[in-house]
């Protein structure tokens, strides 16, 4: 249970301090009457529930675990449908079957699904044919077309995000609980997309999968706990408004939770370890991870673990490094060292789709052949440091877009266009996320 939120929950300090990429709201006076009814409204997850995805974070800091965190770039309002949000609740769940099979440990599920409805931008301003207009940062923020009106920040879109986020947390607990997830049914969708031509190559490992799943009906092993799967939320914590609105103290222990998402993110471009989106979440007792580049330093790295995991807690802090293909294994060691040098445990992720970034055109694009490249440079160097790699970190849809070049059915740069989706990045689409699952559940057969 929680405790009504009110301004003396967290240290207010984090106001006198920088935040970057935030919205130059027009009318103040309305924000604040927006952020004090957020503050009012139920929490969308209990701290239970992030005490536990802590646990099973803290496993993969240990090997005994493997995190998967997937979904869109910026999730938006008009999206949030049952159709959209069961499809990729179905890719993360077919991607994990296959990682589990693998890994041999289980698979921890996390959606950046549930609130993931801003973005930082480089610029803040956009112009288009000489007219200059606040850059879309999100439905929390903004709207996408370009119009004064829209491209206004409006601060009551920030409870349309927290409705839309209610929304698609109750039905993940609906599919996930409900057999939707049941491990023999997403092993048969498995089986359909191994059985197409251009997937043959992952047939044997299709195969393998489908005897150990014949043995453990015929074993007696296949319980009602295969049926239902936790399946956490997850959002990056820009709009510092609405992140301290969602903060409450639980009445259990007197800690203050961010009750908006199980696990959070501070950006690459907000993780200023002076700055006032760390002085936030290092109050919450959620898991918090952080988004690391390739010009991190040393002092910033230990400087984050200083203020975020103080005390050196398994499965608080999670790094996710996004450096890129042609960097992740010239830079990644010297970030390990660093680290290691603390002894304070961190669990380590890989987010292979920021820093692998180009442009075709009009497009923003990546080459999955470049994801695949940085996922295998982050498991090979953690295997020469004997370090432990933890987690992949995926902008993915259960769509069929075209937004990411390559793969087995070859998206080509002339065909990016046929259904360029996204709003902000480029995603994953179904077939390709699942074709990544195969392709990294062969490195981790060597690995685990």
């Amino acid at each position: 249970m929680f405790n009504d939120a009110d301004d003396t929950i967290l240290d207010q300090g984090w106001k006198k301090l920088p935040a970057k990429h935030q919205p130059q709201y027009p009318d103040p006076d309305f924000l604040k009457t927006t952020v004090d009814y957020l503050r009012t409204l139920p929490p969308l997850i209990f701290a239970g529930e992030a005490d536990s995805l802590t646990k099973e974070i803290a496993k993969a800091t240990r090997g005994e675990a493997f995190v998967l965190q997937g979904g869109d770039c910026a999730e938006s309002f008009a999206d949030a449908t049952a159709d959209r949000i069961r499809a990729k609740i179905r890719t993360i769940l077919q991607m994990a079957v296959v990682l589990t099979y693998s890994a041999s440990v289980p698979v921890v599920k996390v959606g950046r699904m549930a609130g993931q409805y801003a973005k930082p931008r480089s610029n803040p301003m956009e112009t288009r044919d000489g007219v200059e207009l606040p850059s879309y940062m999100g439905d929390a923020v903004n709207g996408h077309e370009f119009s004064a009106a829209t491209r206004t920040p409006d601060p009551h879109r920030l409870v349309e995000a927290y409705q839309h986020s209610a929304a698609t947390l109750n039905l993940i607990r609906a599919f996930t609980g409900g057999g939707f997830a049941d491990i023999a049914k997403v092993h048969e969708w498995n089986k359909g997309f191994s059985s197409n031509p251009a997937y043959r190559r992952y047939t044997t490992l299709a195969t393998e999968i489908d005897r150990a799943m014949q043995f453990m009906k015929a074993a007696g092993a296949y319980s009602e706990s295969l049926r239902t799967v936790d399946f956490y939320s997850s959002h990056e914590a820009l709009l510092l408004d609405y992140e301290d609105a969602m903060t409450r103290i639980d009445s259990r222990t007197g800690l203050p939770y961010n009750t908006g998402a199980h696990f959070l993110w501070i950006g690459e471009r907000t993780r200023d370890v002076d700055g006032a989106h760390v002085a936030m979440l290092a109050q919450v007792q959620n898991p918090i991870g952080v988004k690391i580049g390739p010009t991190a330093t040393r002092d910033e790295l230990l400087g984050l673990m200083d203020k975020l995991n103080p005390e050196g807690k398994e499965g608080r802090l999670t790094l996710i490094t996004r450096l890129g293909a042609n960097k992740v294994e010239q830079v990644l060691p010297q970030i390990i060292e660093a680290v290691q040098s603390d002894r304070r445990p961190v669990n380590w992720m890989s987010d292979p789709m920021h820093g692998n970034t180009i442009s075709v055109g009009r497009f923003k694009t990546r080459r999955l052949d470049d994801v695949l490249d940085e996922v295998r440079g982050f498991f090979r160097v953690h295997r020469e440091m004997g370090t432990i790699p933890g987690g992949l970190h995926m902008e993915l849809t259960g769509d069929d877009v075209t937004e990411v070049l390559g793969g087995s059915e070859e998206i080509v740069e002339e065909a990016l266009g046929d259904r360029y989706e996204t709003l902000v990045d480029p995603r994953l689409n179904h077939q390709q996320s699942l074709e990544l699952a195969f392709l990294v559940s062969e490195i981790l057969r060597e690995d685990f």
